[in-house]
């Protein structure tokens, strides 16, 4: 079998993804995002003019999952979706008029619906439904009468992070692709539910499976990433201009980086025992030592307490998220927060006392906090909030949303939510002494390094990083500025390959 020459069907700057085809091949359905929020779009399999059919808004992390399935009969696309200040759901559109219609509706502690699929008979949709970070489950709903919302069965349930799932041709199993510290693989389980069982011969680093309704085909994306952290210059070095160095690497992934408030030591967060752990080192960079040993449950997030002694994290347990503090010198952790919702993204106060955090026990992200020594946690943001840090001076609080980039700050005792940034975004700033500072891509192939300043309230750049330089830019990523001001440490991803593999006569 020959490979034709690539079409190119769209032009627009904007981000194109999640491509569907229609049943019959004609036309080609897909997403156009600008930010958070992206049109759907549908155009002839051999150019033409496109065709709005709505819009909608779904969170940055599932940008490049396969967020739209067009039914067999081709009338209808299924597509996830978020109503303002509500969690993600799967929404269905008519073909025809345009008409948007809810399937689904997730408990208000969950993260929402994603990844759509119908099943070949079009009278089912698979989807995921994420509780938090690694805690996706699949679920199967009939695609109910206009007017009502489907009654969805749980399929499976673990702690993973999956990317891509299809029908296999007769509708009994589901393929999907689960995503966990040494990587993803594809596995197959029975639509009813039941045990998954690992694909044998194929599938590894698999990544959105797609399975053809003839032919006996599967075709899947094998990818590999290795994030390691790097250093350069910060606003006070003596050479504004030297070249980034290797910090912290290994062949695992090394992120979620921060310095300790004395400049004595690193944490940071690493796949290199085999699951996501947090990790301290020397601030040099060796000597790094296994600080949990959760043997599961990713652990992230790390943030140092004022006084160096402790350190903050996230991870799920029970299919949700907490927060979590351990000694410096290891230990037990200690559980801060409890309840049935997600607790993610902690950092502390400057006097030590309190622990910041995002939750979304009031039914959408919010930045709350909760005393140190345990007791009844505070709400401080009421227009959403997801990543958040004390100013220097103790006043104000500043931080970033789930839905849309910029930063924002309000009072540490509550009032008026402000934005500061229209840049920036979770995983990707830190506050400093003087300013914030985040990565800027003007160019997508020379990013930079900005800082705005809390005096002039504009933003400079401090640093350009050579041509072609891969920063990470997921949310589980960070930027740390050492405590003087002499080094900036962030993730860069030093390795990043994917191709698509083909099987033959798959069963």
């Amino acid at each position: 079998m020959e490979a034709g020459k690539p079409l190119r069907l769209t032009t627009n700057p904007g981000l194109d993804v999640s491509p569907a085809w229609s049943p019959d091949g004609g036309h080609l359905a897909f997403l156009r995002y600008t930010g958070s929020v992206a049109e759907v779009l549908t155009i002839p399999a051999l150019g033409g003019p496109e065709r709005k059919l709505g819009q909608v808004t779904t969170e940055p992390f599932y940008v490049f999952f396969a967020n739209l399935s067009w039914s067999p009969d081709g009338r209808i696309l299924a597509v996830a979706d978020r109503a303002p200040q509500e969690n993600a759901s799967i929404y269905l559109i008519s073909i025809e008029s345009g008409e948007k219609r809810r399937l689904t509706s997730a408990p208000h502690e969950y993260e929402g619906d994603f990844q759509p699929s119908f099943s070949p008979d079009g009278k089912s949709l698979a989807f995921v439904r994420r509780r938090s970070w690694a805690s996706d489950e699949i679920y199967v709903v009939p695609v109910a009468a206009v007017g009502s919302l489907g009654v969805p069965s749980r399929v499976s349930s673990g702690q993973d992070i999956i990317l891509g799932l299809d029908w296999t041709p007769n509708g009994r199993n589901i393929m999907f692709s689960a995503a966990q510290a040494g990587g993803s693989a594809l596995w197959i389980i029975l639509a009813a539910g039941g045990r998954p069982e690992r694909l044998a011969g194929a599938g590894e680093n698999g990544v959105g499976p797609s399975i053809s309704r003839q032919g006996n085909r599967l075709a899947y994306q094998r990818s590999v990433t290795d994030p390691n952290i790097w250093r350069i210059p910060g606003p006070n070095a003596h050479d504004l201009r030297a070249a980034p160095e290797k910090w912290i690497a290994s062949t695992e992934a090394d992120q979620e980086v921060q310095f300790s408030p004395d400049g004595k030591k690193i944490v940071f967060a690493s796949t290199r025992s085999g699951n996501y752990e947090i990790w301290t080192c020397e601030s040099n960079g060796h000597e790094p030592a296994q600080l949990t040993s959760l043997g599961g449950p990713p652990a992230g997030s790390p943030r140092w307490s004022p006084d160096s002694r402790w350190i903050a994290f996230d991870a799920p347990k029970a299919g949700k998220a907490d927060i979590f503090l351990i000694s410096a010198d290891g230990g037990v952790p200690r559980m801060l927060t409890s309840g049935t919702a997600n607790n993610i993204r902690p950092s502390w106060s400057g006097d030590g006392r309190w622990v910041y955090f995002s939750s979304n026990r009031s039914g959408n992200w919010q930045i709350w906090k909760a005393p140190a020594q345990g007791g009844l946690a505070v709400q401080v943001t009421k227009g959403g909030g997801y990543e958040a840090f004390e100013s220097p001076d103790g006043k104000f609080v500043y931080y970033s949303k789930l839905e849309s980039p910029g930063i924002w700050r309000v009072a540490v005792e509550g009032g008026e939510e402000t934005p500061v940034l229209d840049k920036a975004s979770t995983g990707i700033w830190a506050i400093a002494k003087d300013g914030i500072y985040f990565f800027d891509w003007k160019d997508v192939l020379r990013p930079m390094m900005q800082s705005y300043s809390f005096s002039s309230r504009h933003s400079t750049t401090l640093y350009e990083f050579p041509r072609g330089t891969n920063l990470d830019n997921s949310s589980n990523t960070a930027i740390s500025v050492s405590p003087g001001g002499r080094w900036i440490l962030y993730t860069q991803i030093d390795q990043a390959g994917s191709n698509l593999v083909l099987v033959e006569n798959f069963r």
